[in-house]
């Protein structure tokens, strides 16, 4: 799966802030994960946008999972 991340999220400071993106393309990865938290079917999100792949949504999903493994979360006062 190490491989799958590395060819498909990306990140270039030149891209969307620096954000994470699939494939180099203006697609946060934060927005795969948002249409997907919305109820969007894997399906009907490379329906929306063509120039998605499956691997690439699969991707952004496994990446979200490499982050969410954190030790400890720390609660920020206000």
């Amino acid at each position: 799966m190490t491989e799958l991340l590395s060819e498909r999220i990306t990140i270039d400071t030149n891209i969307c802030h620096g954000k994470p993106t699939i494939r180099g393309l203006r697609y946060p990865v934060e927005n795969i994960l948002e249409w997907l938290g919305s109820g969007m079917s894997v399906d009907e999100i490379l329906a929306d946008y063509e120039d998605l792949e499956r691997e690439d949504i699969m991707a952004a999903l496994e990446f979200a999972s490499r982050l969410a493994k954190v030790k400890r979360i720390e609660i920020l006062a206000a």
